[in-house]
């Protein structure tokens, strides 16, 4: 038995204490000096108890923050016997008058001041957690989720929580302070491809057939538009099912967005609006508008990405025009297959790109599908290099030149037939080399657009052009007359936010000509049965005037993760799911019992 039921026992207290007759008058961290002699009533819970004898001092937690109540020889002598049975995590209710402390503590807001207590009710009592409730917590990530309802109450991640509140009742006033309309859509919906896997609920009604829930609300907000909404927002839960990682969830939240009667300016500026009055309010940060764009073929020909972080240099120079007639093959053989080589240069790091390290580079690009690193280290007046003994001094100095490289730097080239490959290798390589050297400066928030995207992408193994974004994104105007011709040459109306190397948002001006969409449909292999089949409600739809458009979804858990500049979006999400898309709080998925799936005419199959 707890010992406050032994207590209740010795003292006749008729249960645990409540809230009768007890009104919180603020939160633990408001108080402050100029507050003294104000009698205060306050609530929360026991992050630190000392018992000195004569005195004890508990530190009282709640959401903003933690105060001291202070029991001596003036206090009532039932309230001094329960502040010595409180443990931590007990939940208190406390009444008494602010006074300066003699000890002051400077590193909480309120360590000026203490709680005299006169009052003092054990509104619940705690086992000792499996873990400390404190800023920093060590305690195994999995033991912590498994307790998330505790997790929750450590402070760091209580300030991540409210601050996303924040953010979303900012996005919410702003928005509607430009026209938007808040209009919710379905979560059980039609499944319809999406480039992810749906998530699937079976019909109980209608025994065999599937509802899906959205991986966004595509369909419905472009239906908004032909309804006359020209002007919709929704804070949008969203659903993948696919492989998770650090900043992907199964389940997600997207500020949804689309309007009418616009082109990409349009929808660029009202974003940009929102991003400088978020990072203005929230941040204290004041970005320049407009906001840099840059082409998906710029950055992927400067830094290896469609999403390229900005906040440190080592962009991609090309070296195909110096390797030509090089007498090492590797480079040569590239080229003659019509490939290129590539560098990027690593100021200073001489010293710490030891030939091991270097070594471990190699293995890194040969994990992900290349062939391997060649590379030059100028150390004072000695250079090195993996491939020195095929190259003339003349062509070593040209491909140093090139690479801006002085004393201490290394250069690291990468050679391939396919020049897509060389890029991506290099663009994964440089930020591998951003976390190895320390390169990424904390507090920058580097904001751009990538636009002008490839409108289909192709496949290697299937020798076939797919669609890089869903097929209502409108091809560019001046690139029609290449959609049956050359795909490789066709650029869509589509555009993405980057922040610091992570996507935020994807967008697009939609398709709202029925004879293109039709065109598209057939490009990417739907005939006109199965395109009827999916999307035709969509299409019947656009036979009654729908106005131009287009919009985007803005990642909210990616945009508060990354102001926070966290590690993962657990960090960020109340209650979020681990690698294999379980939650070990409740431990789902889990098994149902049969007769749930009789009444949905469903069989496991072992």
């Amino acid at each position: 038995m707890p010992e406050y039921d032994l207590h209740i026992e010795r003292t006749g207290i008729n249960g645990m204490e409540n809230m009768k007759d007890f009104k919180r008058s603020c939160y633990c961290a408001e108080p402050r000096l100029k507050d003294r002699h104000k009698e205060l009533s306050l609530c929360g819970w026991v992050q630190r108890v000392r018992d000195m004898g004569s005195l004890v001092f508990i530190d009282l937690r709640d959401r903003t923050g933690i105060i001291q109540l202070a029991f001596d020889e003036n206090t009532p002598k039932d309230v001094f016997e329960k502040a010595v049975l409180a443990k931590p995590e007990y939940v208190l209710a406390a009444k008494g008058r602010v006074r300066e402390r003699v000890s002051k503590n400077k590193d909480i807001p309120t360590g000026d001041i203490e709680i005299e207590v006169s009052e003092l009710r054990i509104l619940a009592v705690s086992d000792t957690p499996p873990f400390e409730i404190t800023e920093n917590c060590t305690t195994n990530e999995l033991i912590r989720l498994k307790h998330r309802y505790l997790d929750l109450r450590r402070p760091n991640l209580q300030a991540n929580i409210m601050l996303r509140h924040k953010i979303t009742k900012l996005t919410r006033d702003y928005f509607d302070e430009n026209g938007f309309i808040e209009i919710e859509t379905p979560i059980m919906i039609k499944s319809t491809p999406e480039g992810a896997r749906d998530y699937l609920v079976p019909s109980r009604i209608q025994k065999g057939k599937f509802y899906a829930l959205p991986q966004s609300p595509q369909l419905y907000k472009q239906l908004s538009m032909v309804a006359g909404f020209d002007r919709y927002m929704q804070i949008a839960r969203c659903f993948r099912d696919e492989d998770l990682r650090a900043d992907r969830q199964p389940e997600f939240t997207q500020i949804d967005l689309e309007m009418s009667f616009v082109d990409m300016d349009d929808v660029l500026d009202i974003v940009e609006g929102y991003m400088a009055r978020l990072f203005g309010e929230i941040m204290g940060k004041e970005i320049t508008l407009p906001l840099p764009r840059m082409s998906y073929k710029e950055a992927m020909e400067r830094f290896g990405s469609d999403k390229p972080d900005t906040r440190y240099g080592m962009e991609i120079f090309d070296l195909s025009d110096l390797t030509g007639q090089s007498a090492f093959g590797v480079f040569r053989t590239a080229l003659d297959e019509g490939g290129s080589v590539r560098g990027i240069c690593a100021k200073n790091a001489a010293s710490a790109l030891t030939r091991k390290e270097i070594d471990k580079l190699i293995d890194y690009i040969k994990g992900i599908g290349g062939k391997g690193i060649a590379w030059i280290k100028i150390t004072g007046e000695d250079i090195t290099s993996s491939f020195k003994k095929y190259m003339t001094q003349e062509e070593t100095d040209a491909i140093i030149s090139r690479a801006g490289a002085h004393e201490g730097d290394v250069i690291l080239i990468i050679s391939d037939a396919d020049d897509g490959s060389v890029l991506s290798q290099l663009g994964s390589l440089r930020i591998e080399l951003s976390h190895k050297l320390d390169l990424v400066p904390k507090g920058i928030y580097n904001l751009l657009w990538i636009v002008e995207f490839p409108f289909f992408e192709y496949d290697k193994e299937t020798k076939t052009y797919n669609a890089m974004h869903h097929p209502f994104t409108a091809p560019m105007d001046e690139c029609l007359d290449y959609l049956e011709t050359d795909k490789a040459k066709v650029r869509a109306k589509a555009y993405d936010l980057v922040l610091n190397g992570v996507e935020l948002s994807s967008g697009s001006i939609r398709i709202t000509d029925p004879e293109l969409q039709s065109r598209i449909f057939k490009l990417l292999g739907l005939s006109e049965e199965e395109a009827a089949r999916k999307f035709g409600y969509l299409l019947e739809a656009f036979k009654y005037g729908p106005p131009p458009h287009g919009g985007m979804g803005i990642g909210l858990d990616r945009l508060v993760m990354q102001l926070l500049e966290c590690e993962s979006l657990r960090e960020v999400v109340a209650f979020p799911k681990v690698q294999n898309a379980s939650e070990p709080m409740t431990n789902c998925p889990d098994i149902v019992d049969v007769s749930q799936l009789d009444e949905l005419g469903l069989m496991i199959k072992q």
